[in-house]
């Protein structure tokens, strides 16, 4: 049992810092670059950042899945753990390992932009903020709630007995590129504490002063989504989740 969940610590770990770093990453590393042999060409932009998060999550999905569940996102535990998805102890070991995860993916990013001389064309190492000039913080609050309470809820009910399990890695990562396109004009989207926290610890000031919003309002979302998901169900939870589309060990 202890060797089954170190692994699964592990793999929350790993993937965590690889969302981090390759979503959060997309970001920092190209969203306004220009590209190309002439420096002419345009960066990755709104729909490559989105599409980076999505599809770091969906590879995540399919390669740890069958270990972790592949929550790499505090909510989403939070979610899992109230469904009775999961223990209460190993929801708190993913917590950790997650927010670690966060910080060093958060920390690798850093270094890249301060010692490799890197372009941080974000301005601000991919992190959220609010009162910005696209929104408020009402407006932020309830946007990161509602947009991770989607995503969490297709993660619930995709991995219920009666959904096709195969696709359900498609199901979150392309859920996940979605709300990106809503959110990131907006805030940065976070739905995910831990990507929130780590690059927030290395950027500071602004960052590091909002960052409470983009640790709560995700947790929020995760209660609203179990409660629908609850509502809506058309199974009992099972008692391991599969989050990637083939069951745990």
């Amino acid at each position: 049992m202890a060797t089954s969940l170190s692994r699964k610590l592990i793999a929350e770990f790993i993937g965590t810092f690889l969302l981090v770093f390759l979503a959060v990453g997309t970001a920092v590393f190209g969203i306004a670059a220009l590209v190309g042999a002439d420096g002419n060409g345009p960066g990755s932009g709104v729909v490559g950042v989105a599409f980076g998060f999505g599809l770091v999550l969906l590879g995540l999905a399919y390669a740890i899945g069958p270990i972790s569940g592949a929550h790499v996102n505090p909510a989403v535990t939070l979610a899992m753990l109230l469904g009775r998805r999961m223990p209460a102890n190993e929801a708190i070991g993913y917590w950790i390992v997650q927010f670690l995860g966060g910080i060093a993916g958060g920390g690798l990013l850093a270094l890249f932009v301060s010692s490799f001389g890197v372009t941080d064309y974000t301005g601000a190492l991919g992190t959220n903020s609010y009162d910005n000039g696209a929104i408020n913080l009402a407006g932020a609050f309830v946007l990161e709630a509602t947009l991770t309470a989607a995503f969490v809820l297709v993660i619930l009910l995709v991995t219920e007995r009666v959904a096709a399990p195969g696709f359900a890695g498609l199901a979150i990562g392309l859920t996940l590129t979605l709300v990106h396109l809503v959110g990131i004009p907006l805030t940065g989207t976070s739905v995910n504490p831990a990507r929130s926290l780590g690059p927030a610890i290395f950027e500071g000031g602004t960052a590091l002063g909002q960052v409470w919003l983009f640790i709560l309002a995700p947790l929020v979302g995760g209660v609203i989504a179990w409660g629908v998901w609850r509502a809506i169900r058309t199974t009992e939870a099972m008692p391991e989740e599969i989050v990637a589309g083939s069951e745990r060990e």
